[in-house]
């Protein structure tokens, strides 16, 4: 098969394609015909080995990926070969074939195709898991959006429309903020050129943002601080502006504001296992069940939304597997509108 492998960390012009076996399932596992592959911030971290989980080298990047399903390992019942799925993976996604736990697939409606269906296994679910399990988003709050108009950044516009709340989007140019709008978003500010504190003040009645979603880092999450309301959360979703952010805890404890973490891999079982030799002790093997039970009712909730028109899953570009560099400097550049997305 077909793939896209790092043998080194370093810059994405080292990554090379290469010929190589294709994976077998094991226990628990299903081999994936990879459909399309999503293109992502985290993927670059990796692939640079700045991110916090680092694969034994030589490996095959890619986190997100789509396609159907063509074998089953051992013990495998919950979805069958020949099913259209979207998945997330801790690594393989950028090969024609990939191997997945079967427990994190989700079955995708025939409608919906499969590089649109990359904004699934892990983009809308953070989203969703965040922003209701941890940060408790109301009808009828504002949220703040940070990079409204790349992938994690609409997503989460959508995501926060879908349950009540009013949106300000946060980006730099126009195209992003257009786009920002058509996911939903009520109100604008692009960052480049208006104060975002006066801006999101003015929209808010002095008030500031309830929830404010933030891949971004960096000054724009200074400024959150400095226009985040009473008893807001603010969520640090990633750092795409290369600068993670020290947080000044005096802030906190005068506007009584939660800073909320979330790694969506700890939900569906990329976040690590206790015990000897790595096998799960069965105190945690139950606790990764619970969890994975809460994602199987967020996806349920996730596609019922697509169905209804209420999440747009937008793709900015599909590129070849040979166009690798391109794609990747779309994210690395946060020049990309939506999902960049990779065909193997």
């Amino acid at each position: 098969m077909r793939a896209l492998v790092c043998e080194a960390y370093g810059t994405i012009e080292n990554l090379n394609i290469q010929d190589m076996p294709t994976p077998k399932p094991k226990a628990g596992e299903i081999l994936v015909r990879v459909g399309a592959a999503g293109v992502s911030f985290a993927a670059l971290l990796g692939v640079q080995g700045k991110h916090q989980n680092k694969p034994p080298l030589p490996y095959v990047p890619g986190n997100e990926m789509a396609g159907h399903i063509v074998e089953l390992g051992v013990g495998v019942t919950n979805v069958a070969v020949g099913q259209r799925i979207a998945t997330g993976v801790s690594q393989g996604a950028y090969a024609e074939y990939a191997v997945a736990t079967a427990a994190n697939a989700v079955v995708i409606p025939e409608t919906m195709p499969y590089a649109e269906a990359t904004n699934f296994p892990t983009l809308y679910p953070t989203a969703y898991g965040v922003l209701k399990w941890k940060a408790n988003l109301q009808p009828g709050e504002v949220m703040l959006v940070h990079g409204a108009g790349g992938g994690s950044g609409l997503t989460g516009i959508e995501v926060g429309k879908a349950m009540g709340a009013t949106v300000i989007a946060s980006a730099g140019g126009a195209d992003k903020l257009a786009a920002a709008q058509e996911a939903g978003a009520d109100h604008l500010i692009d960052y480049r050129t208006e104060d975002l504190r006066a801006r999101v003040l003015e929209f808010t009645g002095g008030r500031g943002a309830d929830v404010i979603y933030d891949p971004v880092g960096g000054t724009a999450f200074d400024a959150s601080l400095r226009c985040i309301a009473p008893e807001g959360r603010l969520i640090p979703m990633g750092f795409a502006s290369g600068v993670v952010p020290q947080i000044p805890a005096n802030i906190l404890l005068v506007k009584n504001v939660t800073v909320i973490g979330f790694y969506y891999g700890y939900y569906n079982g990329w976040g690590g296992q206790g015990g000897k030799g790595g096998t799960p002790t069965p105190k945690e093997a139950a606790a990764l069940a619970k969890r994975r039970a809460m994602v199987a009712d967020a996806q349920a909730e996730l596609m019922r939304w697509f169905t209804e028109g209420k999440l747009r899953a937008t793709v900015a570009a599909t590129l070849d597997l040979a166009d690798w560099v391109k794609a990747f400097k779309l994210i690395e550049e946060r020049t990309v509108v939506g999902k960049a997305v990779l065909v193997p």
